[in-house]
């Protein structure tokens, strides 16, 4: 039967989806593939007729049981010859399975990477013929891959094994250097390369600063509690904590982590597969493989792994092609989290180095002030224009100079030793006498209390936007303490502008705040005031350099406009003008005032 019999006469298809004709015709042409297909876009068709054109057997490695269970029942159902073999299966049921594929009774043998690469395996198999080795998830092979498994690894033997036989690999998830790794390992660069593209233009793509997850996850879910869903965590711990939440809130949830034993994963897994109202709360151990077609929303409550990693997660919902939906909760916290993981995963620090590199790009897409799908394209080399079906593109977001206040948040990380997380930061740009702030003697430093004006969830935003532009760093080894990078110094020397996103957390402002900006909104002073506005300037540059500090950390400019526009006379009025706490009127006191004074 020629390739378009096969599409019509047994999987009942009139055509073909775009990019699928040339992957069969390569294969069954005998050449090696990789083909890196977006999910949904019908790549296990691109491998199960090859094999039927050529009237031969083919091995297809898969990562999860479910999955062949999958694909198996849906090739039996089509009428095709196939069958698997696993541990979930009797001895009885996979020595059938072997002498049916032995026989060429049926078509394709579905196995784990692990029993294929057996000795026992590979001796048996070298006995006759197999055509084709399909590698599903192929991604999995490569260490710069989300959801590596070591398992794969042996599988780079096969085309040493097999030289004559077809590999085909087959992913939803690869960026250039995954692919290349991929070619390299399974065909020894003799590859041919799909690579489709990765657009969903179906899902709608939305990120939030996580201020406070349950009540962010409720609104997300409102009108969706007869939907099918996935919510992704980090641990185990809160993926059974997010689905009590949600089953107190008359959710229908069920929980999946690695922690639970093969029978109850099994059960919550086809519980889900069933059951069009469903949230799964899972890790990363739920999903992969998964061709559930009515998923409509896929929530992170925590920051994933990587793009790949994230890519692959979302892409488990609306495979039908129907509009679904995703969030993505972003914190600080989480990303100190995966980069501790990234450093406890082994000695090799170009692969650490790699993946902070690969986290670095997921944090810069949670902080986008553009089209989101346009910034997670463009990571796997792929240029669209503004989706219009993204947070960003439907609420643009407002861009602000944050120059002035960048200034004050690096200056303080380096006068504070650049060993402190952003708490503490905070707690000194706010000038807040917190007992670490005290122990530390930080409540001395010129910086502390040079922000007051700011809340404590706007300036976590801020930081994190500095973070996410590279100017701040996490130090793992010093337990998440911000650090000033390259641009960061840059920044601080005032050879850089940045802009950030707007927040909606805007800074607090007293009465006597609001009528001090009225006042000092222009200021355009003559004679008398120009020449002590000119003098007091002068002054604070000079001590600003003294001290080698950005001259704002001296007195900012709202406070030099005070001092012209009010005029203290002592101390005691020095004191009440806003920004001038009781460390500055202590160190800068005497010397302004003898200016304002006219006796300096």
């Amino acid at each position: 039967m020629s390739v378009s019999q096969i599409l019509k006469d047994i999987f009942g298809f009139e055509s073909f989806r775009p990019g699928q004709v040339e992957i069969i015709n390569h294969l069954c042409d005998r050449s090696h593939v990789l083909a890196v297909m977006p999910t949904g876009a019908g790549k296990s068709l691109c491998f199960q007729i090859p094999p039927l054109v050529l009237k031969e057997r083919a091995i297809v490695v898969s990562p999860l049981v479910a999955l062949m269970d999958d694909q198996v029942a849906t090739l039996q159902d089509l009428g095709v010859r196939a069958d698997r073999i696993h541990s979930g299966r009797t001895y009885d049921q996979n020595t059938h399975a072997w002498r049916e594929f032995r026989s060429h009774s049926s078509s394709f043998l579905y196995m784990s990477p692990e029993r294929l690469m057996s000795p026992k395996m590979l001796t048996a198999l070298q006995k006759f013929p197999v055509g084709m080795f399909v590698i599903d998830e192929a991604h999995c092979i490569s260490k710069w891959g989300a959801n590596f498994r070591p398992e794969y690894a042996a599988l780079s033997e096969l085309i040493k094994i097999f030289p004559e036989a077809t590999i085909g690999a087959f992913t939803a998830t690869a960026d250039a250097a995954t692919q290349q790794d991929i070619i390299d390992k399974l065909t020894n660069n003799r590859a041919i390369k799909f690579v489709q593209g990765f657009d969903r233009p179906n899902l709608r793509l939305a990120v939030e600063a996580k201020t406070s997850w349950k009540s962010q996850l409720l609104s997300f879910l409102e009108n969706k509690q007869d939907c099918s869903g996935i919510v992704y965590c980090l641990s185990r711990k809160q993926t059974e904590e997010v689905a009590s939440f949600l089953r107190d809130k008359d959710f229908n949830a069920i929980a999946y982590h690695a922690g639970f034993d093969a029978k109850t994963r099994r059960e919550n897994q086809d519980h889900f597969m069933t059951d069009s109202s469903v949230v799964m709360v899972a890790t990363i151990a739920f999903g992969m493989g998964i061709d559930k077609p009515d998923i409509r929303f896929v929530a992170h409550v925590s920051l994933p792994g990587s793009m790949e990693a994230y890519y692959q997660e979302i892409g488990r919902a609306g495979r039908d092609g129907h509009p679904a939906e995703t969030l993505l909760l972003f914190g600080l916290g989480d990303l100190l989290q995966r980069r501790r993981f990234i450093e406890d995963d082994g000695d090799d620090e170009g692969h650490k180095n790699r993946e902070h590199k690969r986290l670095d790009s997921l944090v810069a897409y949670c902080e986008a002030p553009a089209c989101r799908r346009r910034a997670l394209l463009h990571y796997f080399s792929e240029q669209i224009e503004s989706c219009g079906n993204c947070d960003n593109c439907i609420n643009p977001p407002i861009l602000l100079d944050g120059t002035e206040l960048a200034k004050m948040v690096l200056s303080t990380v380096y006068r504070t030793g650049q060993l402190f997380g952003a708490v503490h930061i905070i707690d000194v740009l706010r000038g807040s006498l917190t007992e670490k702030v005290v122990e530390k003697g930080h409540e001395r430093l010129s910086v502390f209390g040079v922000a007051p004006g700011y809340s404590k969830s706007y300036l976590q935003g801020f930081i994190r936007q500095l973070v996410a532009a590279g100017h701040v760093t996490l130090n793992i080894k010093k337990f998440g303490g911000l650090e000033i990078s390259q641009s960061g110094s840059v920044i601080l020397r005032g050879e850089l502008q940045f802009e950030f996103k707007k927040i909606e957390d805007m800074p607090i402002e007293s009465k006597s705040s609001r009528r001090l900006k009225k006042s000092i909104t222009e200021h355009s002073y003559t004679d008398e005031n120009a020449d002590l506005f000119s003098r007091l300037k002068q002054k604070r540059l000079a001590i600003a350099q003294e001290q080698n500090v950005p001259a704002y950390v001296v007195f900012s400019d709202t406070v030099l406009y005070q001092m012209v526009d009010k005029k203290p006379a002592n101390e005691d009025e020095f004191s009440k003008l806003f920004g001038v706490g009781a460390k500055k009127l202590e160190k800068y006191g005497d010397v302004f005032l003898a200016i304002i004074n006219n006796e300096q």
